[in-house]
């Protein structure tokens, strides 16, 4: 099968995606032919695409001439068999195996034979789709994202017959388009959404455990990691029912694979219709959309000359102790002469950790040394830390302005073990061969909108470092959701970067 020259494209289903898709394709200067079986639809669908087309040359985002060219690319199709021509139809109807079927056997019909056949599917496996079509060589999914004009990603899905001629025809078309389209493998979740897992998982866990609330994740995320949004701010924008079933159908089609294991805390909410922004509450409250959130609490006041002892290991020993010193503290060499013991783990949890070195946990806490001490910091209590160590150790880690989020015992902090799950996720995917390392980068940044691709994030912190907070969070805890993959050992075995790509064979 050779590749095919794409120029006119055929969009099944009139809804958000299919419009999105239709709008990016028009701009890209293809003929886009829209059809949808409900009376009405595509002409409602045409006539949004065109007035969204006219709002941009308002703003100055098109020029007259474009505009109108671009109007005219999209044409209304009232039966299906106007599809013929196309040299490429895309479909984004109801997400249901059966009619998608259907539809593909109706198309074999009407258009010729090198004509691609894609879904939009985002979570239907791609191969059972294709199984029902006499060119199986030819269907492949296309997984765009929502808007589809703005999120500049899609997701080129190959099913086990998919010819390579069909990928790389696809491949061309979306950049074309000016997205990047990344390939994937048949596997659940594609690509985006199996990367995404971490996050979410994670986050959960870490309410689950008492660990911090939902804003508290978020905030560190956020101000601490760097992320857009955490886990419980995407969790409502998405809407919880959404989201659970992707955390359920993910564990199941991976045959209940503990990485993705879901949490027992998200059927309760749902049940209570607790879904996020679309219901008013979720994980938040909402008044006319906008999320209310409790203003920050002070933090406690500073007591007078507190000795600090910083234990020698510190990551970021200097920097504590000139923040200690700035605020008014001394601090001291022997451990059994401070008032506050502070120690920086990675991967263990405070209490576990005092234990080892023989500290006194109630006189102890833990700062995180993953972010640097110029962003939010996070101050960690052990089981039996005194509320007077903990307040004055807030005090001094706030002196200066920065904020600080105090949290519950955990291995791995909040910022380290979602991280740490992150990084693990992509780094099975690509041992895998679910995507290379140059796409699952890509299409995280662009589909998730992380501060960087989870490759990169593990690299920033290093991949033995990474290597360490999953076997702490392991040896705590026992899961075999944080045993490493094989592609992290041997690259933190041999000192590698985890943008690494993998030897070729000759």
């Amino acid at each position: 099968m050779k590749m095919t020259t794409i120029r006119t494209i055929g969009v099944v289903g009139a809804g958000t995606m299919g419009r999105g898709i239709a709008q990016l394709f028009a701009q890209a200067g293809h003929t886009v032919q829209c059809y949808d079986a409900i009376d009405g639809a595509a002409e409602r669908g045409v006539s949004a695409v065109r007035a969204t087309i006219d709002r941009l040359l308002e703003k100055g985002k098109l020029q007259a001439g474009s505009a109108g060219a671009i109007k005219a690319a999209i044409r209304i199709c009232s039966r299906l068999d106007e599809l013929a021509g196309c040299d490429l139809v895309i479909e984004a109807i109801v997400e249901d195996l059966a009619v998608k079927r259907e539809l593909f056997r109706a198309l074999e019909d009407i258009v010729g034979d090198s004509t691609i056949l894609a879904s939009n599917t985002s979570s239907l496996v791609i191969s059972e789709l294709a199984a029902g079509c006499r060119h199986p060589q030819r269907i492949a999914g296309l997984h765009f994202f929502n808007p589809v004009p703005l999120m500049k990603v899609a997701e080129v899905i190959a099913g086990v017959r998919t010819a390579p001629a069909t990928v790389a025809s696809l491949k061309a078309c979306v950049e074309g388009a000016g997205h990047r389209a990344v390939v994937a493998a048949d596997q659940p979740g594609f690509l985006v959404n199996h990367a995404g897992r971490g996050l979410y998982t994670e986050g959960l866990r870490v309410l689950e455990e008492q660990v911090a609330s939902p804003h508290e994740v978020d905030t560190l995320m956020r101000e601490a990691a760097g992320f857009r949004m955490g886990p419980f701010e995407l969790l409502d924008l998405t809407g919880l029912d959404v989201s659970g079933k992707v955390m359920e159908s993910i564990y199941k089609q991976f045959h209940q694979e503990p990485r993705f294991r879901p949490s027992s805390l998200v059927a309760p909410r749902i049940a209570a219709g607790l879904l996020g922004r679309k219901t008013g509450e979720g994980w938040y409250h909402y008044v006319d959309g906008s999320r209310q959130e409790a203003p920050r609490t002070a933090p406690p006041p500073m007591p007078a000359g507190p000795r600090i002892w910083i234990e020698p290991a510190a990551a970021q020993r200097a920097g504590l102790a000139n923040l200690c010193e700035q605020a008014g503290a001394v601090v001291v060499s022997e451990d059994q002469a401070a008032d506050v013991l502070i120690v920086q783990p990675w991967g263990a949890d405070a209490t576990s950790y005092c234990a080892r070195q023989g500290l006194d946990a109630q006189r102890a806490v833990a700062v995180d040394p993953a972010p640097g001490l110029q962003r939010h910091r996070s101050l960690m209590i052990t089981s039996v830390t005194q509320a007077r160590v903990r307040d004055t150790a807030h005090a001094l880690l706030a002196a200066d302005g920065t904020p600080v989020t105090v949290i519950n015992d955990s291995p791995g902090f909040v910022v380290q073990r979602i991280v740490a799950t992150i990084v693990n996720i992509a780094a099975n995917i690509v041992q895998r061969g679910i995507a290379s390392v140059d796409d699952l980068e890509d299409a995280v940044r662009l589909g998730l909108g992380y501060p960087m691709g989870p490759l990169a994030l593990g690299d920033s912190l290093g991949a033995s470092r990474i290597l360490d907070i999953l076997a702490g969070m392991h040896a705590l805890t026992g899961d075999p959701r944080y045993r490493p993959s094989p592609w992290l050992r041997r690259r933190a075995a041999l000192g590698l970067s985890l943008l690494t790509p993998e030897a070729a064979r000759a």
